[in-house]
């Protein structure tokens, strides 16, 4: 009996690193690469990706990988992901055209640019070994978002990505609602709809009420305006330029990945700028205040982004001052609204004036609100449902939205990371789960989530450390020299030297101990120290800062 089986490695139980397996006759299509940012106890960590070891282990057996849209959330991973897929030679990967540029230019980055990415236009379908594939187009806060529907000979998957039901979208081009009830009467077995906004009432706004509102805001402002949003929304990009022209400003575009997805975007038609209005970062200060408006990276209040450099006075062009206006036109997501908040309070020091989503609507969300999720499920009447893209209340309101427009709650499936969800002509039941979790990026290296490095940043954040450098005698173990102590980082320490030589009296009684035990051993005595020292700072502190031993045999 055919089987087809749905797996999802991430963005289940949380905002962000979304990646799905649908699996059939023992062939894959992988559906987004998302990643997402760390959170404050993951010090020192760059970025989170899903735990892609399935991928690894069936590498030879993957078709594709198809992108929703150009998100970091669905596509950031890809670089780490087809590394590992065989880079020049992994599956093709495809998607809408700006999302397959800015897939391309990510690409470049990391130096795989032999790798194959074919854009794919809404409608066309193709053969992907037991697969046809159809993109399907949605509207979103980023142009060629699209659904993915996956179809076999037992049934249809579609895999909607984020989405809501813009009626009037800046660019004109609403989503595809008589695609969508098309697939409803051919059947859809399985429905994996974006949960991000099951919580909230009603219908979202449209995109094209930010741009009035943007305007106002700009026509009070008497200084220099810096708009912060998300360098990958591309309209709301386009909306803050209209009202720049209209009131005879300049814009300057602050940030890499802005300057980089602006670009795109003019070269695939999504942005129109005026000539002569776009002005370079360092040439802000040459201009008037009433003249300039900044657009800048930095809406979730990421820590090297450029409004966070600004806030603390630390980027290199701009420097802010009283009478300043920085406009949020973003949300916090979920997770972030300390690093905002902490950002925000920044430029009130300054001087700065703030305006965010609370003082006027100069924001909408990209993600459909309660009643587009029920539109969705009453379009596409799935079989079954797999409520995706969401931390675990919102996939629970998700699940009891299907339940209200008519769907059995027994073919909604509430799954997890790793849990997949198996159908055949008999019905449709979870599988065994398979591993999933996080995969940590420092720097440029990835680890695995219990990596001991960052289990040691904990520590040393925490209570510090205590070094101890202990010189003995090779012939019979006993101390030649004083051991040297340091510590840094150690809370609340009084009397240090006193501390110091209570340590290094202890660290001779060990040394002791482990003589007349006949341990000569540099790893067992470095061991029997840790074990001894520490007891004895716990003692001493009430803390357990990382202790680290050095013994040195002269």
């Amino acid at each position: 009996m055919n089987r087809l089986r749905v797996l999802p490695l991430g963005g289940l139980g949380e905002i962000g690193k979304n990646m799905m397996v649908v699996e059939y006759e023992d062939r894959i299509v992988v559906v987004d690469t998302g990643l997402r940012f760390p959170t404050a106890e993951m010090l020192g960590i760059d970025l989170v990706l899903p735990d892609f070891s399935y991928l690894r282990e069936r590498a030879a057996d993957v078709e594709a990988i198809v992108i929703t849209h150009g998100h970091e959330d669905h596509l950031g991973a890809l670089p780490w992901v087809l590394r590992a897929l065989g880079g020049s030679d992994a599956p093709t990967v495809y998607g809408g055209r700006l999302t397959v540029a800015m897939a391309r230019s990510k690409l470049d980055e990391h130096r795989l640019r032999d790798c194959d990415l074919q854009d794919l236009a809404p409608g066309e379908t193709i053969g992907l070994g037991p697969f046809d594939l159809e993109l399907i187009h949605m509207t979103h806060s980023i142009p060629d978002a699209c659904a993915v529907a996956l179809r076999t000979d037992l049934g249809t998957v579609l895999v909607t990505g984020d989405y809501k039901f813009d009626q009037t979208p800046v660019d004109g081009d609403p989503a595809d609602v008589s695609r969508l009830a098309e697939l409803g009467r051919e059947g859809v077995l399985l429905l994996c709809g974006d949960s991000t906004n099951a919580d909230r009432a009603g219908f979202s706004p449209s995109e094209r009420v930010v741009g009035p509102r943007l305007e106002e805001v700009f026509a009070r402002a008497d200084g220099r305006i810096i708009v912060t949003s998300f360098a990958s929304n591309i309209h709301r990009v386009q909306q803050v330029i209209d009202a720049a022209a209209d009131l005879d400003r300049k814009v300057a575009l602050v940030g890499r990945s802005m300057r980089k997805n602006v670009g795109i975007g003019r070269s695939l038609g999504h942005i129109e700028v005026p000539d002569g209005l776009l002005i370079g970062p360092q040439e802000v200060e040459d201009w008037p205040d009433h003249r300039v408006v900044v657009v800048s990276t930095g809406s979730q209040g990421e820590p090297l982004s450029a409004l966070r450099r600004m806030a603390h006075n630390d980027h290199r062009s701009i420097k802010l001052h009283a009478g300043d206006t920085v406009v949020f036109s973003a949300t916090p997501i979920p997770g972030n609204e300390r690093a905002v908040s902490e950002t925000v309070d920044r430029l009130y020091h300054i001087g700065c004036n703030v305006v965010t989503t609370a003082d006027t609507p100069i924001h909408a969300s990209g993600h459909g609100y309660t009643e587009e999720l029920k539109l969705m499920l009453n379009l596409v009447k799935p079989r079954y449902v797999m409520p995706v893209h969401g931390d675990h209340k919102r996939i629970h309101l998700h699940a009891e939205l299907a339940a209200a427009v008519g769907i059995d709650p027994e073919r909604v499936f509430r799954a997890d990371n790793g849990l997949p969800v198996e159908l055949d002509a008999s019905g449709a039941r979870f599988g065994e789960p398979e591993e999933s979790g996080m995969i940590f990026v420092d720097g440029v290296d990835i680890g695995d989530p219990a990596d001991v490095a960052l289990r040691d940043r904990r520590m040393l954040s925490a209570d510090g450390i205590f070094i101890v450098v202990a010189t003995i005698s090779e012939q019979d173990g006993s101390p030649v020299a004083d051991t040297e102590v340091i510590f840094r980082g150690v809370p609340f320490v009084e009397q240090a030297d006193r501390l110091r030589q209570e340590i290094r009296e202890e660290v001779e009684r060990s040394l002791a101990r482990s003589a007349a035990d006949d341990l000569r051993e540099i790893d067992l005595l470095q061991q029997e120290l840790h074990d001894d020292l520490a007891a004895f700072v716990y003692d001493r502190l009430r803390r357990r800062p990382m202790v680290l031993p050095v013994v040195v045999e002269v």
